[in-house]
């Protein structure tokens, strides 16, 4: 390779990195705009979920064939990736296999691994644009993912089954060389001449990483930034028991000081707002979620009230969340600070009707193979709905003030609760 050349990689690779970092730390801003909360205790127990959520993928083995499919794409692609090291050392260096002599008879075991996982990762992909495009799967082919979601998810898959046939093409272009997988591609190339294969080899080469550093940078824009976001969304997963909802405090102690008097505070200030409107009045854990959502459909899938019609998906609520956060993003970063878009991701983005069809059941945290909460963003939106615009339906205002009245849900007197056992 010539200096030319090398200094060319070099600023390629300078220029990649750069852009990658800084839309991560774009990202990371956003996310920061949420409410800040306290996910540091029990770190064994959110280590364990990162073992076993991100890394072991467990919730995905409910449906074993397709968590294999997708332990062989996950855990190939990081590791053929592993390769990068060398050939961003070959770019600079301008040399070529500069870790072979080192690793001697290691080095052609180690390709050999590459090339099988490569192969595999290859094949899942093609299974998986089959089932998308052929096949069909209800939870591919919702509305939620009409437009650009639908093409993204295609657009990633097509993009990892030709990186990992550049690579294959790579090797088996390199007369040097004589790899298990690669060897079986040669035969197609016997006709060229050493220069020609050194062309081809060459050329795949500079696509292969040129390819990599373009998903690397598209990665940040798309679904799968899940790729990264998984493993602290894991870690900073809920630890308390599944379905118990967050109590807001100062609801708590105007009840606790209604009791008991006594206890109220002079000087109380009384809370800003209740719920949530917009993405800022979410926590950063809420945005976090929205980030690391990988738009599979599987907590839809399993949502009783999607399943019967109703206009809620769990995916949606994300996927929205997702988007304001981008715009609210793209509003501070334009204009400094927040410059009110007569916007909110209640009412403009999230419906009122998708709110209150959430029976909270919490099937959708269940399902979710990186731990994400839709229902944590649909509370919050719901009790801005009901606390801050009175926005109920009459059965719900009924209640509460039943509630308000009575201490029940229903219209007897609390001294006539134990008249039915005279019955």
């Amino acid at each position: 390779m010539s200096i030319f050349a090398s200094l060319s990689f070099v600023i390629v690779t300078a220029l990649a990195f750069f852009l990658f970092g800084k839309k991560i730390l774009s990202i990371r801003k956003n996310i920061l705009l949420g409410k800040d909360i306290d996910l540091s205790d029990q770190p064994a127990k959110r280590w364990k979920n990162v073992f076993l959520l991100a890394f072991g993928q467990r919730k995905m083995f409910r449906n074993p064939i397709v968590a294999l499919l997708h332990l062989i794409v996950y855990v190939g692609f990081v590791i053929i990736n592993i390769e990068l090291l060398e050939i961003i050392v070959d770019g600079i260096t301008g040399g070529h296999r500069v870790f072979a002599p080192y690793l001697g008879i290691c080095y052609t075991y180690l390709i050999n691994s590459f090339e099988t996982l490569a192969l595999l990762v290859l094949l899942a992909c093609v299974v998986f644009l089959i089932r998308r495009n052929i096949i069909k799967l209800t939870r591919f082919i919702s509305k939620d993912l009409d437009g650009w979601p639908r093409t993204d998810a295609n657009f990633i898959l097509i993009i990892e089954i030709v990186l990992m046939a550049l690579f294959l093409i790579m090797n088996a272009a390199d007369h040097t060389t004589d790899f298990v997988i690669s060897s079986q591609i040669k035969p197609l190339l016997n006709g060229f001449s050493e220069e020609q294969l050194s062309n081809i080899e060459h050329t795949a080469w500079w696509i292969h990483i040129l390819g990599i550093y373009a998903f690397m940078n598209y990665l940040p824009y798309s679904k799968h930034l899940h790729i990264i976001l998984a493993f602290p969304n894991a870690y900073y997963a809920s630890l308390i028991s599944k379905g118990t909802m967050h109590n807001m405090t100062s609801i708590q102690n105007e009840v606790l000081y209604a009791m008991q008097p006594e206890l109220a505070p002079t000087n109380a200030a009384a809370p800003e707002k209740f719920g949530a409107r917009d993405v800022m009045d979410l926590s950063w854990k809420n945005l976090m979620d929205a980030y690391s959502c990988t738009e599979c459909g599987r907590c839809s899938t399993a949502c009783p009230a999607n399943s019967t019609g109703k206009l809620l998906s769990p995916r949606k609520i994300m996927m929205d969340t997702r988007d304001r956060l981008e715009e609210v993003g793209n509003n501070i970063h334009k204009n400094k600070q927040f410059s009110d878009d007569g916007k909110s991701l209640l009412h403009d983005y999230i419906t009122v009707e998708e709110l209150r069809a959430c029976t909270t059941c919490n099937a959708c945290v269940e399902e979710c193979p990186v731990s994400i909460s839709p229902m944590d963003i649909i509370v919050e939106l719901r009790r801005s709905l009901v606390m801050e615009e009175s926005n109920a339906p009459a059965e719900w205002n009924g209640m509460f003030s039943n509630i308000e009245n009575n201490f029940a849900p229903w219209k007897f007197a609390p001294d006539d609760r134990d008249a039915w056992t005279n019955q």
